[in-house]
């Protein structure tokens, strides 16, 4: 009887004890100086094991994992070829799908000039970009500026892009010189680079044209005059055709009262 209660009891015990495996992946692509695929064997919350594709090797982090793979070396190989063979081909087909999904396949962003008014700076707009490592500055005759310039920060878009902006105050510069500024947009991992020449011509703007105003106007001016002079001929044709107005009553009746008059 003592046998068997001991026997529940260790059951009991060896029953509540659980212990938990996690495998943490990351994948990337087109990062300077990282891997493009990093792994990790957690057990209980502890760092049991690690693997990247630049080491090249599995490297336990625990006496215990590695005395088990010196035990069982055909466990270290396997997850070795995992590690280092299967998952970069799997992780590399999931990073191209999401690449295409971004629009980042190899593509740059969409960088536009923008102006609220005349008087207002004019901003430099990249959008579409990932990831969120990127520069963007300001040149004059080839060579980066920092004067009259306030760089924003980088923000996310809703659909897992991102967006900065970098304004250039021109209050002091005459317009012949603007085309001597440019605005240079960089992504890191991406070789090329866009750059921006500033031009009037291109700068996007929510401002109406003074010419835009004036025809809406001047066409508002003829009609009303068209209007008016309608309404006299009109009037003018009107009172051509009404017939002659009475003898006016009270000068009838003096003459009947004073026919001598």
């Amino acid at each position: 009887m003592k046998t068997i209660l001991l026997f529940l009891l260790l059951c009991h015990v060896s029953s509540s004890v659980k212990h938990s495996l996690k495998f943490f992946f990351t994948a990337s692509s087109g990062v300077p100086n990282f891997p493009q695929l990093v792994g990790a064997a957690v057990v209980d919350d502890i760092l049991a094991g690690y693997c990247d594709t630049d080491i090249k090797v599995v490297e336990p982090k625990q006496d215990w994992v590695k005395s088990a793979f010196e035990n069982n070396p055909q466990h270290l190989e396997w997850y070795t070829q995992r590690c280092l063979e299967n998952l970069p081909h799997a992780y590399k087909a999931r990073m191209d799908s999401l690449k295409q999904r971004f629009n980042q396949s190899g593509d740059l962003p969409s960088v536009s000039l923008l102006q609220k008014s005349p008087s207002s700076p004019v901003s430099c707009h990249a959008t579409g970009f990932y990831p969120d490592r990127a520069m963007m500055f300001w040149r004059k005759d080839g060579e980066e500026i920092h004067e009259d310039v306030e760089l924003g920060e980088i923000l996310p878009n809703h659909d897992g892009s991102f967006q900065m902006t970098v304004d250039l105050n021109l209050s002091s510069v005459p317009p012949e010189d603007w085309r001597r500024y440019d605005c240079v947009f960089h992504l890191s991992g991406v070789k090329d680079h866009i750059v921006t020449t500033l031009d009037k011509a291109v700068i996007r703007t929510n401002m109406e044209k003074p010419s835009d105003i004036t025809v809406p106007i001047t066409a508002a001016v003829v009609v009303l005059v068209l209007v008016v002079s309608t309404g006299f001929i009109v009037y003018k044709k009107r009172k051509a055709k009404l017939p002659p107005s009475p003898p006016d009553s009270s000068s009838e009746l003096s003459e009947k009262l004073n026919p001598e008059t």
